[in-house]
């Protein structure tokens, strides 16, 4: 793919950053700046069920909005191609930085700091490491999903699993060193 719209808006495709439950998300120019085109997609997730993607992607970006999360901004909508433009955040996923051995502990506090904001609000976040960037020293979540809290599930329980070279994060990633 060498471009994608969005509302009539053309954006060359720099590359494919990645591909989630709910959508492939491409880092693209207009020629003057980076952004993130994230195109919902309709592949089966064994393990998640769906119901709209795209409004689901919106109702959780309003919600961490409000709880006052770190992430991008969302820039534009096109429902029609279910598209979604949001800002781009430079910088290294923390499972980068994790097989780089260049974790922090401000990165962990930070992710507390989240936490504290999520928890009391019944809320849990996808704790995966490639949902997080760390830009000038700050942490964002990249990604918009959120749900109901359950313990099983929070950061303690099971996304801090992926933040250091578990066996967890060396099967998932393949990293045998």
């Amino acid at each position: 793919m060498e471009s994608i719209t969005v509302n009539g808006r053309e954006f060359a495709v720099k590359k494919l950053l990645g591909k989630g439950k709910g959508g492939y998300s491409y880092l693209v120019t207009d020629g003057e700046g980076e952004y993130v085109v994230k195109q919902i997609h309709h592949e089966p997730c064994a393990y998640y069920q769906f119901g709209d993607k795209l409004a689901s992607e919106l109702r959780d970006y309003e919600k961490l909005s409000a709880l006052g999360i770190p992430m991008p901004r969302l820039l534009a909508v096109d429902r029609q191609q279910e598209r979604i433009l949001k800002e781009f955040i430079p910088g290294d996923t923390i499972d980068v930085l994790v097989r780089q051995n260049r974790m922090e502990d401000g990165f962990f506090w930070q992710m507390e700091d989240m936490c504290r904001l999520l928890y009391p609000a019944k809320t849990n976040i996808d704790y995966f490491p490639t949902n997080f960037v760390v830009c000038e020293g700050k942490l964002y979540y990249v990604d918009y999903e959120c749900n109901d809290y359950m313990e099983q599930w929070n950061f303690e329980n099971w996304g801090s699993r992926y933040w250091w070279l578990s066996p967890e994060f060396r099967e998932h990633f393949g990293v045998t060193e």
